[in-house]
């Protein structure tokens, strides 16, 4: 019997466990380690954050669904890895500490077969002083959508400001916390929901809403920006972006690294070189990601983590990470099994693996702050991905080391995304988007980098309706209802 261990039960670990499982049967054993006792189809929570769905509407505990899975499920964060095992074993294991199932602060060494990293990001709000409040957790100067709690604190925290607004003019800041953030689509969405329930409430005009950004252009999402097909023409996501922002009386401040938050004030140097500060009554900053601060240690106990990890924290894989000038980025850099160099059994996937730089072009201002997004590598792509890197491990398992892996690079894979606008229902607005391949090839696509014929979208009420049976769907898909593996990621 194989032992297969999944570290991380998000999107793309919750994948690759649930494959597994279905694809290897009782005849081998799966174990997901992940510290969180529920599944968050985290897309939702921008909704959370307004008070337009509940924490119970995207959350669901993982024990049951695991249990009828047949997967071993333990409720625990991943400390290190020892793939050598150590001096009296060469049975590889990971050690465990318990966050739940009434075993809180228990230790455990968990051996496996094969080791999947599926640990997603850790939210690094004390990358930016004041962001976070020292300890690792959000500070008490903004609010957060990242978690489930952190959109029902968000939106108890939205409410008073809508309340407020009804007599008093207040200032509204959205955006990233940091120069090096990724994930501006949560903002972005969010950001638009906020100015959907202030119309809805009627106090719009009370509220000064302004986006800060990261991004050295509007739209360039961390993927470098995009074109869009529509009506026959080319059009830029700069232009599609700006557009949404100025229909509906958002101000934006773009190239910003916010260096401090104090109460009520985001310090911020941009790309020129200066400095300036935004004051708020209500903020929302996406923190930068980091690895979850895995150690990995060698038979004789000698570290080793800075052979499995890349300096962020996050996994090294098949991909190509010699440093190199912008311009002699290719697609062929990106990784495409996910299996770690030095060590056959282990894959990571999700946002777990690192990779080899930037999507969009790398920017510092003068004083050598880099101000510039990080990868995406969440929803539709950590799910492919999640199941990709199953599928390998199953084929290992059944075909031994001869068999062939399964392939999902970022730069041959396509991504639909669905950003909301404003939930309702004849008035919800969301921008469906496509982008073909996520990483751009300007070898095989000159001058844009993508398929045209691939790569569009449009915003309207459709596109709100297609995130709403998206969020019923994917849920659906993850409590591994009947038909689930039908539903694709």
């Amino acid at each position: 019997m194989a032992k297969v261990v999944v570290m991380g039960g998000g999107v793309s670990g919750h994948t690759a466990a649930t494959f597994a499982k279905k694809w290897l049967g009782d005849e081998h054993e799966v174990i997901v380690v992940t510290p969180n006792s529920q599944w968050n189809w985290i897309p939702s929570n921008i909704w959370v954050g307004v008070g337009q769905m509940k924490k119970e509407d995207v959350v669901f505990p993982l024990a049951p669904v695991y249990e009828k899975a047949g997967i071993v499920y333990k409720q625990a964060k991943a400390v290190s890895i020892h793939p050598e095992g150590k001096e009296d074993s060469d049975t590889p294991y990971i050690t465990i500490e318990y966050t739940g199932q009434g075993k809180q602060g228990q230790t455990e060494e968990v051996e496996y077969d094969y080791l999947i990293n599926a640990t997603g990001p850790k939210l690094n709000f004390d990358a930016t002083p004041g962001l976070g409040d020292g300890n690792g957790q959000l500070g008490p100067h903004t609010v957060s959508v990242c978690t489930a709690d952190h959109a029902v604190h968000a939106n108890n925290e939205l409410q008073q400001i809508l309340e407020k607004a009804k007599t008093e003019k207040l200032k509204v800041l959205v955006g990233t916390g940091h120069g090096m953030c990724t994930c501006q689509g949560a903002a972005f969405e969010y950001i638009f929901n906020i100015d959907h329930e202030a119309r809805k409430a009627g106090v719009r005009d009370n509220l000064e809403i302004k986006w800060i950004s990261n991004e050295s252009f509007m739209g360039d999402f961390g993927i470098g920006g995009l074109h869009l097909k529509r009506g026959g023409y080319a059009a830029s996501s700069k232009l599609f972006a700006e557009s949404l922002f100025v229909e509906r009386g958002v101000d934006w401040l773009i190239g910003a690294h916010v260096s401090k938050v104090e109460e009520g004030k985001a310090h911020y140097e941009l790309l020129d070189g200066s400095e300036g500060v935004e004051e708020f009554d209500f903020a929302m900053l996406i923190p930068p990601f980091a690895g979850v601060g895995l150690k990995a240690y060698a038979k004789d106990g000698s570290d080793i983590t800075d052979e499995l990890f890349a300096p962020n924290g996050f996994m090294k894989v098949d991909a190509d990470y010699t440093q190199k000038p912008y311009e002699e980025w290719k697609a062929s850099d990106w990784p495409r099994t996910y299996q770690t160099p030095k060590y056959e059994n282990i894959f990571a996937c999700g946002i777990a693996f690192a990779p080899p730089h930037s999507i969009s072009k790398p920017m510092k201002s003068p004083k050598g702050t880099p101000i510039f997004p990080t990868p995406p590598r969440t929803g539709m792509p950590a799910g492919i991905i999640g199941k990709a890197v199953a599928h390998s491990v199953c084929d290992l398992i059944k075909e031994g080391s001869s068999a062939h892996l399964h392939e999902a690079s970022m730069a041959e894979m396509g991504a639909a995304c669905v950003a909301s606008a404003g939930k309702g229902l004849t008035d919800g607005q969301a921008a469906a988007l496509t982008v073909y391949p996520v990483v751009p090839d300007f070898e095989k696509y000159p001058g844009i980098g993508r398929d045209l014929d691939y790569t569009f979208g449009e915003i309207g009420l459709a596109g709100h309706w297609i995130k709403h049976i998206l969020h019923h769907m994917f849920i659906y898909k993850a409590k591994l209802n009947p038909g689930w593996t039908l539903i694709p990621e």
